[in-house]
């Protein structure tokens, strides 16, 4: 498997379980760097390299009025002092391609979102900036369709390649996640990630916004690590009622050490460090 270099660590190859982590959405300031200076101890007491997330826009809300985040002037101004001051690297997703480049100089990783996933020039702007691109396979998607993906982005120059599992549709309004996926990605060559908030959304289930299943995260994530797995991707937050966006599936902050406790110890099992 080839590693991705991100930051001062690589990701897969047997490198260290990494976690891409943070709100939702860019709230205030003061609530953002709360968020991510906690992950930060808890990844550091723990010996996980820790990925600061959170989106400038999310654009792809149920309802026009529902809250998108700071947009990409304000947002890039936030994530820069965010970086700053945690000194962390930084994933935020973009929709547009003329997103891809000023959001490069900030951003350590380009995410694109499932729904975006096989838009051919948003991938390809993304790849072009050098920056590492990390794909969420759609939810319309089998994992086998992934391999198109990867080959756009190394026909548009890209090795920086990571693959986001969060769950299939599955009829209306619900999401299961397959665990063949992890395998099958993982074939293609490049660090696989499982994104264990979004899978339990259940997209549009509150009429004008999505709803969640937040009690599934952790088995969900215990056991993605259990198949195999190189990265988790969480949304966390001190208090997900208040959250402004996805609160019904984001973990509560004070549940993050004991998941990830759980998931280093299983992680260790798998790849015989124990």
């Amino acid at each position: 498997m080839n590693k991705v270099k991100v930051g001062n660590f690589e990701i897969g190859g047997g490198e260290p379980l990494v976690l891409l982590a943070g709100p939702c959405a860019l709230e205030s300031l003061d609530r953002c760097l709360y968020i991510g200076r906690t992950i930060k101890e808890i990844c550091g007491r723990l010996g996980i390299p820790y990925v600061f997330k959170a989106s400038f826009d999310k654009a792809n809300r149920s309802s026009f009025h529902s809250f998108r985040g700071p947009g990409l002037e304000k947002g890039m101004e936030m994530l820069q002092k965010i970086k700053e001051e945690l000194r962390v690297p930084i994933v935020t997703d973009i929709h547009e391609t003329y997103q891809a480049e000023p959001v490069s100089k900030v951003a350590d990783i380009l995410q694109i979102p499932a729904f975006l996933c096989r838009q051919t020039d948003l991938l390809h702007a993304a790849a072009k900036t050098g920056c590492v691109v990390n794909v969420k396979k759609g939810q319309f998607l089998s994992p086998m369709d992934m391999r198109n993906v990867v080959d756009k982005l190394h026909e548009s120059g890209s090795e920086g390649i990571l693959l986001t599992e969060r769950g299939a549709s599955f009829g209306y309004n619900n999401l299961v996640v397959d665990m063949r996926s992890f395998p099958i990605m993982r074939s293609f060559g490049y660090p696989v990630i499982f994104d264990g908030t979004h899978s339990v959304q259940i997209p549009g289930g509150a009429g004008t916004k999505s709803s969640g299943n937040r009690e599934y995260v952790e088995p969900l994530v215990r056991a993605a690590v259990g198949v195999g797995v190189d990265g988790l991707f969480l949304e966390v937050h001190d208090n997900p009622e208040e959250a402004l966006s996805d609160g019904p599936n984001m973990l509560y902050l004070d549940k993050l050490e004991a998941l990830l406790k759980d998931a280093l110890a299983i992680h260790g099992i798998v790849h015989g460090k124990m």
